[in-house]
């Protein structure tokens, strides 16, 4: 057709640095970053940034060199989601729990050639550079970021501080723009829940088109206020730094996560938005009454990370949230699906409601295909909401690929599809529900018993504030339901109780043979470490022994 061939001189790679620069002109003089009593404009931010940028680069930082951040979400992790890209480099974030050899590793294995690290994390940080100098020939330029709006305080000779590249940079740099918008932008480590984390590479296109999908997934109207509860080295913050630029919104940013510090900073700045997962949700619907203050509106709240218990979603939403349920992984920029609300639905039950807002839905609107895949066949499984199969993602916003490691890559797509390795059923109206990894779906005697769904029995429990379940090794049944449970802090119960209830409410052979106690030991980003569950239960041994009869 006449016309239709793009003109490749107005070709513009889609990044999201774009949004940054007219959010800088639409909402220069609105407040883009607050942190306590410090405030930064959007003019401000984007002159930050670019500075930033300039001195990024004239510390030998090329285009798709590696820069690593080790902070909590304070402005310098906020500000450094854009200088970074603006430089032309790779941002490279790492969880702020990891220790100094983990920290070493990712390092190495990133090749990154500047450090930027919260002095909280100095010595983490130090311990890590120390490992690497012993193996690596070349170890990245460490930069200390210092309490935001405070002097920093006197150092070595020669130690490169955060704020002082900021004085000393060049507001007029030129912005280093991707040649192509499938360069990318940034390096994201997976939580390890499953194994040893993989380096997952995120394009500019992919930020771009997720960044405005989650706009949409949240509902955001133009200037929103958002409360960083969702860390920002886990997916990029679910690709929010972005898309909040993208709507000229205020980001309000916290160094730790607490039930106080969200309801103060929602009463204080008039929230409208925020994220988290399911264990930042338990923290306030379980937070003590003196701590609760009023909301000066309804706020959004979008989940993720871990499948949320319909319990934990109704308590929310009486509290005055609204919750709006994601999914996706780290290889899908953080949120991949949505659970679209269909007005017919208000008309149920809250409970019905609630289970309703637990499934993980449908592809958002930045995501080609979502689906549940025989693994072997490929072929869809039937919608009846029994059939299992493996949930499966192709688009725009799925990863480029993991870093240095072609096999992992081929095996993930194997099929032209991104293999999650969930499982999960397609109910009739095409919403997709998860019902467990297939690492941890429990075979108990030939039964296939989803932990997912077993878990939010007992997390209904009045008594219950955690619970997560694996299998045990059993000689006569392959393995059995391992409970391990945490009580809210006041009450009690003991293991027969929690089996009780879950056989009153269950098929008998779903119910947990074994209830331990404890706390639950849990990835940064909220995720339960199973592996560490599993090793316990396995040490536990056998219930039954080898030719014992049916219980």
């Amino acid at each position: 057709m006449e016309g239709s061939i793009r003109c490749s001189a107005n070709y513009v790679p889609l990044t999201p640095i774009t949004f940054l620069e007219r959010a800088a002109v639409v909402y220069q003089e609105r407040v883009s970053v607050v942190f306590g009593d410090v405030t930064y404009t959007w003019a401000q931010t984007h002159q930050r940034c670019i500075k930033l940028a300039s001195s990024i680069s004239q510390l030998g930082v090329s285009p798709r060199d590696v820069v690593a951040v080790l902070a909590p979400n304070v402005p310098a992790m906020y500000e450094l989601h854009f200088a970074v890209p603006m430089s032309g480099a790779v941002l490279c974030t790492l969880n702020t729990r990891h220790d100094s050899a983990m920290v070493s590793l990712l390092l190495k294995h990133s090749e990154a050639k500047l450090f930027f690290v919260d002095y909280q994390l100095l010595d983490v940080a130090k311990g890590a550079l120390e490992i690497l100098s012993k193996t690596a020939s070349k170890i990245p330029l460490l930069v200390s970021i210092f309490e935001c709006g405070h002097p920093s305080p006197s150092t070595a000779k020669g130690t490169l501080i955060y704020e002082d590249l900021i004085a000393n940079g060049d507001v007029q740099f030129e912005v280093r723009r991707p040649r192509d918008e499938w360069d990318p932008i940034s390096l994201n480590y997976t939580s390890g829940t499953t194994s040893n984390p993989k380096g997952v590479i995120y394009s500019h296109r992919g930020a771009y088109l997720n960044a405005l999908a989650t706009v949409l997934l949240n509902e955001m109207r133009c200037m929103p206020v958002y409360l960083w509860c969702v860390p920002m080295f886990h997916c990029n913050g679910w690709c929010l730094p972005w898309g909040i630029a993208a709507q000229g919104g205020t980001n309000v940013c916290q160094r730790n996560v607490t039930a106080e510090g969200i309801f103060d900073n929602i009463f204080r700045h008039k929230v409208t938005h925020m994220g988290g997962a399911p264990t930042v949700l338990n923290m306030i619907i379980n937070s003590p009454p003196n701590v609760r203050k009023p909301l000066p509106g309804r706020v959004g709240v979008m989940t993720g990370a871990a499948p949320p218990p319909p319990d934990v979603i109704f308590r929310m939403e009486e509290l005055g949230f609204d919750v709006t349920h994601s999914y996706g992984l780290t290889e899908t920029y953080g949120p991949g699906s949505i659970c679209t609300w269909k007005p017919e639905w208000n008309n149920l039950s809250k409970d019905a409601q609630a289970k309703l807002k637990a499934r993980q839905g449908v592809p958002h609107v930045g995501m080609e295909e979502l689906d549940v895949k025989d693994p072997q066949t490929m072929k869809s499984v039937p919608a009846d909401a029994k059939t299992m199969g493996e949930v499966m993602f192709r688009g725009n916003v799925v990863m480029n690929g993991y870093l240095k490691d072609l096999k992992a890559t081929q095996e993930a797509f194997k099929g032209g599809w991104f293999r999650t390795g969930d499982l999960g059923v397609k109910h009739p109206d095409g919403y997709i529900e998860l019902k467990d990894r297939s690492k941890d779906i429990i075979i108990s005697g030939g039964e296939n018993i989803s932990t997912i769904e077993l878990e939010g029995v007992i997390f209904s429990h009045p008594a219950v504030l955690e619970a997560a379940v694996v299998g045990r090794p059993d000689d006569y049944w392959g393995e059995t339901p391992c409970a391990f449970v945490k009580l809210k802090e006041g009450c009690s119960a003991t293991p027969h109780e929690i089996i009780q209830f879950c056989q009153n409410r269950l098929p008998r052979f779903m119910a947990p043979r074994t209830v331990v106690f404890a706390d639950l030991p849990k990835t940064s980003t909220g995720k339960t470490q199973k592996f560490v569950l599993r090793e316990r239960a396995k040490a536990l041994g056998s219930l039954s022994k080898k030719n014992t009869s049916m219980l």
